[in-house]
Parts: C-alpha cells; structure tokens; sequence
C-alpha cells in the first residue's frame, strides 16, 4: 500500500486450481498458490510474468469471476462473493481487445451507456454522465454516433476506458490493455489511465508482459511465477535491482 488508508482489494493466501479431463487423462494444474496482496485507492499495482504464470487468472478473481479454492478476496473490507452484488459497478475491467467488449451495432454512446443502464433507466442525466466521460477521455460529440468499425485501436481503447469508469468504479483491472497498441498510442492510453486515476482516486491492478508499460504507471510491482508471487516491492526498487532470480530472468527475456 502507498499510505494508511484501507485497502481496495486485499487478497489473503488464495489459491486456485484449475482441473481438466476425465480418468486417467484427468490433470491439475495449479494457476494461483498463496496469493496474499492488498491495493489502496489511488495505487496501481503491476503485475508481470510470463505467459501462463497465472496473471490472468489473478484478474479474474479479483474481478469476481474465478472462485477461489481456498483464500479470502476482500473489497472494502468485506469478503468479495458477498459484497458483488451491491457492489456491481464498482469493479471493473479494460481488457486487451476492446471489439471482444463493445457490440459491434452500438454507437460509441451507447456502449458508454451500457454499463449504467445495468443500474438504471437511460436518462438524460445517464447520457450526459457519459457523454462527460467521453469528453475525459479525449472523445468528442463527433464520436457519440460512430460505430467501433469507424474507430482506431487507440479510439476503441478509450471507448473501453470510458464504460470501464462511467460507474466511478473503485477498482480497475487492465489486463493487457495496451499491448496492442502502437507505441505512441500505448504512451497516450497510459497517461490518460494516470490522468483518470489521479482525478478518481481508482485503485488498479494493471497486468502486463510489457515492462516499460509496468514501469511509467505502477507504483508497486509484483512478479508472478508459476501461479506464486516470488517478489512484491516498490517500482523504483524493483527496476533499480530485482531481488528474486527468476525477476532477474524475466528483464532479461521480456527485454531482448
């Protein structure tokens, strides 16, 4: 945690396993061990790997959709399969592929709207709650009415910026959000993120393989290898001297 404030999102030794087959071709693979951070408001904890080290997965249950075997996931204090359906909104995601997540029929407002529309009926106060999201996330009125065929990856991306923080969600999962990106438009994306949360105070659990990506926008930083975290520390520590083997490792592979 960044002060002394409670955390957002406090995961406590959780563990997830994931099996597949049936008899003798039946196999267990374990995707999180031991689990245990915690993420305050207005922090974006990085959290890096290689593929298959169980990133993904530690978004998911975060965000409510993997349950843990065993482990207690927390969100504002209170364990979150209790708190989800009164917190609906509060929780959110930008994925890394944005068509997978707004209608390809829908206008650029609308899917805006979408996500408010879960918790109450399209209004003109819901359509101009979105249109102010729209504008601060750099999209004009000229881009109420387009559809995502008419967008840039970096447009589309900001449409999924803008569904992700019309609910004024306390936490954020970006998983992979700009990897797709160009890299002048991953720059643009991640300091609008920065911006955004500077200005709602969102935690964020930002995962990624990119490490400069991790670097310019976490505060702290976690590495996970085969579904365990093997080094947790502040970003400016973590970049100037990575304690764990396996950190080390992975500057050198993620870098060449």
């Amino acid at each position: 945690m960044t002060d002394d404030r409670r955390p957002v999102v406090e995961l406590d030794d959780v563990s997830v396993r994931f099996t597949s087959g049936f008899g003798p071709a039946r196999r267990s693979v374990q995707a999180m061990t031991g689990i245990s951070f915690d993420v305050a408001p207005g922090e974006t904890l990085g959290l890096v790997g290689e593929s298959g080290s169980g990133k993904s997965t530690t978004g998911a249950v975060v965000l409510g959709l993997q349950r843990p075997d065993s482990g207690v996931v927390r969100f504002e204090g209170a364990p979150l399969a209790r708190s989800l359906r009164s917190r609906a909104g509060r929780i959110q995601a930008v994925l890394q592929h944005p068509r997978w997540a707004i209608d390809p029929r829908s206008s650029v407002l609308d899917a805006v709207l979408e996500p408010l529309l879960v918790h109450e009926r399209r209004s003109a106060a819901a359509e101009a709650r979105a249109r102010a999201m729209l504008d601060s996330v750099g999209l004009p009125v000229s881009f109420e009415q387009r559809r995502p065929h008419q967008l840039s990856g970096g447009q589309l991306q900001r449409v999924s910026v803008a569904r992700a923080l019309v609910t004024h969600p306390a936490f954020v999962v970006f998983d992979e959000a700009v990897s797709a990106l160009d890299v002048s438009v991953q720059a643009q994306i991640l300091n609008l993120i920065q911006d955004l949360q500077r200005e709602h105070a969102f935690a964020a659990l930002f995962i990624s393989h990119d490490l400069a990506a991790v670097r310019y926008i976490s505060h702290r930083v976690a590495v996970m290898r085969r579904g365990e975290i093997v080094e947790l520390a502040p970003t400016d520590v973590f970049y100037e001297s990575p304690a764990h083997p396996y950190s080390r490792q992975l500057f050198q592979e993620l870098s060449s």
